[in-house]
């Protein structure tokens, strides 16, 4: 019996060799695959509506906004909106509230589309340290040449003026945050108890939730009441311009 066991027992060992020795290793695939940068198509005969993010950007101020104008789309007869984000970076933005995002474009190595709407939300840092970054404001302040309309909401107005871009023109900002704006840019012409300020190309809204009303009121004036009313009420938004206090500078 124990001869038995010895006998079963080496060839088992000896198959198992055989196949250790006979097996050739894997070859390893040396491609390393990653992921492909984002390929945005934009629409032709649409306004481009660009929306400035960074680290630390408010989501509301983002994405009210980027509603109304994206839900442009659905409304026949208009000239629409294609939406897309800008930052100096190609990796995920994190908003302040944590959502994560990336970008379409990179403003500092990209080719950009031509921007007829430019869209600054606020910012967890625009009263200070993103009021630093040359980068960014050069964009602001060379994309605001050719651009139809520059809106801000909440603390965007504070880039605005960074840029030199409010020098002449009559503005808002966030409520709460408009000693800091007046302290801070103590020549410009700010405007309290409203909700927005039109004046020229630039909209500076007071931001928040409010961000919808500063939005569509730019869809009403390129696109008029109807369809601005359509509109909000595809976001179940009550609108009417005459009931919101606002200023538009002449």
């Amino acid at each position: 019996m124990k001869l038995l066991h010895w006998i079963v027992w080496s060839i088992a060992f000896t198959l198992l060799l055989s196949c250790t020795s006979n097996t050739t290793p894997q070859k390893q695939n040396d491609t390393v695959i990653s992921t492909p940068k984002r390929t945005l198509e934009l629409a032709e005969g649409r306004y481009n509506a660009a929306f400035l993010i960074m680290d630390g950007v408010y989501n509301t101020e983002l994405t009210a906004p980027y509603d109304i104008f994206q839900h442009t789309i659905f409304r026949d007869s208009i000239k629409a909106m294609n939406t897309f984000m800008v930052a100096n970076t190609h990796d995920a933005i994190t908003s302040f509230e944590g959502i994560r995002m990336l970008p379409d474009y990179n403003y500092l190595e990209d080719e950009l589309p031509p921007i007829d709407i430019l869209v600054v939300p606020s910012a967890e840092h625009h009263l200070d340290t993103d009021l630093e970054d040359e980068a960014m404001l050069s964009f602001v302040r060379e994309t605001a040449k050719n651009a139809q309309f520059v809106t801000s909401h909440c603390d965007g107005a504070f880039v605005l003026a960074k840029a030199g871009l409010l020098d002449e023109v009559v503005s808002t900002t966030f409520p709460s945050d408009i000693p800091a704006y007046k302290k801070m840019f103590p020549k410009l012409d700010v405007r309290e108890n409203v909700l927005f300020v039109h004046d020229g190309k630039y909209i500076t809204s007071a931001g928040g939730a409010k961000s919808f009303e500063a939005a569509l009121y730019l869809s009403e004036f390129l696109y008029g009441k109807t369809v601005a009313k359509r509109l909000a009420k595809g976001l179940v938004i009550d609108w009417n311009l005459e009931e919101v206090p606002y200023v538009v500078v002449e």
